[in-house]
């Protein structure tokens, strides 16, 4: 794991290892782009729950980070059998409605970033789907893993 450090766009990612299977080759012998999407929105589910902020969480507090822009460069393809490591970090917010996800997808074996993709959520109520600001708890529990605050913002 020493050697992926020197690969990643950003320090310290929350990462998710897999492997390429069978069910994620396309009719073009490699692994589908939507298998990419779905690696990419899992990596942000396991980041989230790892920084106490689970489905339950947005549920009791009906608020919810949702996506509102995406953005995927696929790079390289994978093929069935490769073992895949993808990393996330969340890059900026506003500490008060949107927050800047990006990711990369690397494969160990030869050091080759197979995608990297942002993906900018906004804060909603889960009761109306509006943009609502974010409570107390998103804060809490995303700002210690941002990489760059609002320049704006003055802790206290």
């Amino acid at each position: 794991m020493d050697e992926l450090n020197k690969l990643w766009d950003h320090p310290d990612p929350h990462i998710l290892c897999t492997q390429v299977t069978p069910e994620d080759i396309d009719g073009l012998y490699h692994t589908n782009n939507a298998v990419y999407v779905n690696w990419c929105q899992q990596l942000a589910w396991t980041h989230s729950n790892a920084l106490g902020l689970d489905l339950n969480s947005y549920q009791s507090l009906d608020r919810a980070m949702a996506i509102i822009h995406s953005e995927f460069h696929y790079l390289q393809a994978s093929v069935e059998g490769d073992e895949i490591v993808a990393g996330t970090w969340i890059t900026s917010w506003d500490r008060k409605l949107t927050m800047h996800r990006e990711f990369q997808v690397i494969r160990p074996s030869d050091g080759i970033t197979l995608l990297r993709a942002a993906m900018r959520f906004a804060c909603i109520e889960l009761s109306s789907g509006k943009p609502r600001r974010m409570p107390r708890e998103f804060i809490e529990g995303y700002e210690p893993a941002v990489l760059r605050k609002d320049p704006t913002h003055h802790s206290k």
